[in-house]
């Protein structure tokens, strides 16, 4: 391969495949380089430079710059010692290199086919380079591509432009097949970096899919005249999406819906007949649920904030209805809208609710010293906890009909009392806790810590196994790397149990 040759071959190469020139002559030194280390017998590490305007090139030898005490030296024909080094070049540095001129080898057919299959590999990547910039503004969004294989399951996608695109097996909605010259259309999920070159992921299951579609579909969207604020799929079966009106006058879930379900039908045919419910979003968290319970009615619903959870009663004739095929109903409610929801039967619900009632009035009976009346009062207007009694605003109990300002003052007052005295036990329990010796024997464990751990209620090792650093570095003297240390010692315990599980199997 001569100068001339070097040129033509840069050439045709850039003009046949859209590459930069540049990265074609990387691609032929790095090829050079690789003939001419395989012509010699000895080892050594040679690198070559080529003119980009004449097609000369020469070659060179060179060895790594390691420090004088790198343990990594591994050999004086590929490295070279920082002082030796400064003896042939001043200013030399670990890291760089030392070069000296080499005769360049005359190439053969071998060379020549080496030469080819950098060329081809430099070329591969820097087009899966072009296909990653060229695609990467579009991730998050649909792409369309044309069936080029189908492979247990899987399909690939012919892009164009050289551009490929891969729809793994658990992206694929179940029972849906595809034939090679299908159209498909798809949601860019990610780029995943693999030892082959950046692939591009496409999703037909992925929740946006179905907005992105609806986008498609619907003017109003694009337009920014309604917002979507959610979607949950069971991919090619059932679906829920959340719409919101920016502008009163619109109706999100007719718009989406279309001239007799034209829209939401040509949405449903993309996606394999998946039926789509289309909720009105509402910012009330428990009027949202209901909506979202369709075509389900809600009788009723409570919503416990602390579990995150809502419990919501249906006509016991509704129930399955409301629960759907599967629990599907109900999972993609949940979905949509981030809660727990407990769908019960109106008859289960008020069993609940009574069964709730009746523990809530013992509790107020025996905990605030009030006779039963009193205690339904303060049940059924809605308070189930002592704190809720001592620290409400007093205008809330005050509005109550049956309670004066004196029944209100002396029942937050003893709320308050009880709330405290157990406060006041629970810290001298704590405080006279004394730790475990499983706790006292662990490793790096000292008497003093191991009697702090305790009075904050972390007693055992399985206490402080269970800690994260978060918790711990909350307690004064211990700061983020003991916190990490005494963790994972305490967790060494934890394996160890594994390890004798297993070896007891086997």
């Amino acid at each position: 391969m001569n100068n001339k040759e070097i040129l033509l071959v840069v050439d045709a190469v850039s003009n046949e495949k859209g590459v930069a020139k540049e990265v074609i002559f990387q691609a032929i030194e790095a090829a050079l380089a690789m003939a001419t280390r395989k012509g010699n017998d000895m080892e050594l590490d040679a690198r070559v430079v080529i003119d980009r305007v004449t097609g000369d090139y020469e070659t060179f030898r060179q060895w790594l710059i390691v420090d004088d005490d790198d343990e990594s030296f591994e050999s004086p024909e590929l490295q070279i010692t920082l002082s030796d080094a400064l003896k042939k070049q001043s200013d030399a540095e670990v890291g760089g290199y030392i070069t000296e001129p080499m005769e360049s080898v005359e190439f053969g057919r071998i060379a020549a086919q080496t030469a080819k299959q950098v060329i081809v590999q430099k070329v591969r990547e820097a087009e899966r380079a072009q296909v990653v910039e060229q695609y990467q503004d579009k991730l998050g969004q649909l792409i369309n591509g044309t069936v080029k294989r189908v492979e247990r399951g899987s399909v690939t996608l012919d892009l164009g432009g050289n551009a490929e695109a891969f729809i793994p097996r658990e992206e694929m909605i179940p029972r849906e097949s595809f034939r090679t010259g299908d159209r498909v259309r798809g949601y860019l999920k990610e780029i995943r970096p693999e030892g082959r070159g950046p692939q591009l992921i496409v999703s037909r299951v992925a929740p946006e899919l179905l907005i992105e579609l609806f986008k498609l579909e619907v003017p109003e969207i694009s337009d920014d005249l309604i917002e979507i604020k959610g979607a949950a799929r069971d991919a090619g079966l059932r679906a829920k999406i959340a719409v919101l009106a920016k502008e009163s006058r619109i109706d999100p879930v007719g718009a989406c819906v279309g001239m007799r379900g034209s829209r939401v039908q040509a949405v449903t045919n993309e996606l394999a007949g998946e039926r789509v419910d289309i909720i009105m979003w509402d910012e009330d968290p428990a009027r949202f649920a209901i909506n979202a319970m369709a075509p389900a009615e809600a009788l009723s619903i409570v919503v416990d904030e602390d579990a995150h959870s809502m419990d919501i009663a249906v006509e016991d004739e509704q129930l399955s209805q409301a629960i759907g095929r599967g629990g599907q109903n109900v999972r993609l409610a949940s979905q949509l809208t981030g809660w727990e929801l407990n769908i019960m039967s109106a008859s289960d619900a008020d069993q609940k609710a009574e069964t709730e009632t009746g523990a809530l009035i013992e509790i107020f009976m025996n905990e605030l010293d009030v006779d039963e009346d009193v205690a339904l009062i303060l049940a059924q207007e809605g308070f189930s906890s002592l704190d809720e009694i001592a620290y409400v605003p007093e205008q809330e109990m005050l509005d109550i009909e049956e309670f004066d300002a004196d029944i209100v003052a002396e029942l937050r007052s003893r709320a308050r009392d009880v709330l405290l005295t157990k406060a006041i036990a629970n810290e001298e329990q704590l405080e006279s806790a004394e730790p475990a010796q499983d706790l006292l024997d662990m490793e790096g464990m000292t008497k003093e810590l191991a009697l702090t751990l305790a009075s904050k209620g972390i007693a055992t090792l399985d206490d402080l196994a269970e800690q994260s650093v978060d918790e711990l570095i909350e307690i004064e003297g211990i700061d983020e790397q003991q916190a990490a240390t005494l963790i994972m010692k305490a967790r060494e315990s934890w394996f160890a149990d594994g390890d004798e599980q297993t070896n007891a199997g086997e």
